[in-house]
């Protein structure tokens, strides 16, 4: 247990085990609308904001959270203009997002720092940004549990949970700002091209091991939690990158639930 003697390991596995819990929580509403690779498109959007605070002197951190903001709330946007095809909301986003960050990203001069929120470095992270960490994910939680029912309601029906008396659009609003949150503090520590993952995966095992939506839920949690634990674990002691070992982890246990189910489904 000789890793917990270092600050850095303590703040990384106290990062992670955050972003394991609200991540799943936040992905459970994303996969229920049928907008998965919503991540995907902020996180390319926040590499833009990475780059704009860069470039400007600014937190890049704090550039990602603006810019993640802006691009999830075009996409509601879009998303509502285009009811019949709300999935172009999400390839343009991405596209406008994955443009901005290549243009300006050639006007950066320490372009390994721009890179390092690929895969993010959650074990270098700062005593300022564990505690953003912190604030934010505490406020990401506190605002799941108080809107928990309206975003069962929108998750599963729209149209039903708006005629039951559910301000769909403001609540809609207010879950677009938490997941654009969540995606821009996990961009420094996980990284952009992992968050979209940390969002999805563990909520499709949980699916496959849950019998209800509470269930579900807890699953997608204790696999997000477990293998981000395992995954922090092995890469202090192999060597690895932390971001993508968690990620294979929650696909392996993805496939292990595939597996256990297919068996029931078979006897």
């Amino acid at each position: 247990m000789s890793i917990f003697e270092y600050g850095f390991m303590q703040r990384a596995f106290l990062v992670g085990i955050l972003l394991a819990v609200i991540t799943p929580l936040i992905g459970m509403t994303v996969v229920l609308k049928r907008m998965s690779m919503v991540g995907d498109a902020l996180a390319h959007a926040s590499l833009a904001g990475v780059a704009i605070g860069m470039l400007f002197g600014i937190n890049p951190v704090a550039g990602a959270g603006g810019i993640c903001v802006v691009a999830a709330l075009a996409i509601e946007a879009i998303r509502r203009r285009l009811p019949r095809y709300s999935e172009n909301a999400i390839a343009i986003v991405m596209s406008a997002g994955i443009g901005l960050a290549g243009v300006l990203s050639g006007f950066i001069k320490n372009s390994a720092n721009f890179n390092s929120f690929l895969f993010g470095s959650i074990v270098s992270i700062s005593t300022a940004e564990l505690l953003g960490v912190c604030a934010v994910s505490a406020a990401v939680l506190l605002l799941l549990i108080l809107f928990r029912k309206e975003l069962f309601y929108i998750g599963f029906d729209e149209n039903a949970a708006r005629i039951s008396g559910v301000p769909v659009r403001k609540v809609n609003f207010l879950f677009t700002v938490l997941t654009a949150c969540t995606v821009s503090i996990a961009s420094r520590t996980v990284g952009t091209l992992i968050i979209s993952s940390m969002l999805v995966v563990p909520v499709a095992f949980g699916m496959q091991m849950g019998n209800s939506y509470r269930m579900t839920v807890l699953w997608s949690v204790l696999a997000a939690v477990g293998t981000t634990i395992l995954g922090l674990f092995i890469s202090y002691y192999w060597g690895t990158k932390p971001g993508g070992t968690i990620v294979l982890l929650e696909v392996a246990c993805f496939v292990a639930a595939l597996g256990i189910k297919g068996k029931e489904m078979g006897r």
